[in-house]
């Protein structure tokens, strides 16, 4: 598949050492991950906001269409110690609708995320994976000076994760199936010597 600059060349970016442990963004690969992910989309707290729950077909079709794309949304696994535990979708925000309905930068990287297992969720993990996900946007993609998210503003658990990972809330956003609560994390500057 073609690549233009718009790709997101996540396989690159390595792991992060973070609190929790290694964690690493993996590109999701059908064959391998199909089963997991729409395991996931289908636990009612997760399809609340994802509105994906069913059949492993009706996630298959939303990640088909990003995987068949040019590369300016890459569907990740998360995974921690390695261990799958979470589904992210990493993006060019600019290029994305998204910017049909707020001020975007070139080159912002956009952030979408589900911890998929129950005993996985509200332990803090979502606060130290999204740091780490955000530094590796920032330290991988120097064009980038801000990372986006737009989660449900209801997902006030996702809210909280976001501005402990240091992210700033911008207000909310109308979006075509949400409210949302735009969360801006900036480039911090770097220090002169």
């Amino acid at each position: 598949m073609p690549r233009t600059e718009a790709s997101i060349q996540v396989a690159a970016w390595g792991p992060a050492d973070t609190p929790a442990g290694v964690f690493r963004l993996l590109p999701v690969r059908l064959a391998r991950d199909l089963r997991l992910i729409s395991r996931w989309m289908n636990d009612p707290a997760v399809a609340l906001f994802w509105e994906l729950a069913g059949p492993p077909s009706v996630t298959e079709s939303h990640v088909r269409a990003q995987l068949a794309g040019d590369g300016g949304s890459v569907p990740c696994l998360g995974v921690l110690e390695g261990r799958p535990m979470s589904y992210w979708e990493i993006y060019r925000a600019d290029l994305d609708p998204l910017a049909r309905h707020c001020p975007v930068r070139p080159h912002d990287i956009g952030v979408h995320l589900l911890i998929g297992a129950a005993a996985d969720r509200g332990r803090g993990l979502g606060t130290t994976l999204i740091r780490a996900v955000a530094e590796l946007a920032l330290d991988w993609r120097p064009s980038c000076t801000r990372v986006l998210a737009e989660p449900d503003v209801r997902n006030t658990r996702c809210v909280a994760a976001f501005l402990g990972a240091g992210f700033r809330f911008r207000g909310e956003i109308d979006l075509p199936a949400k409210r949302a609560a735009l969360m801006v994390r900036d480039r911090a500057p770097r220090r002169s010597l």
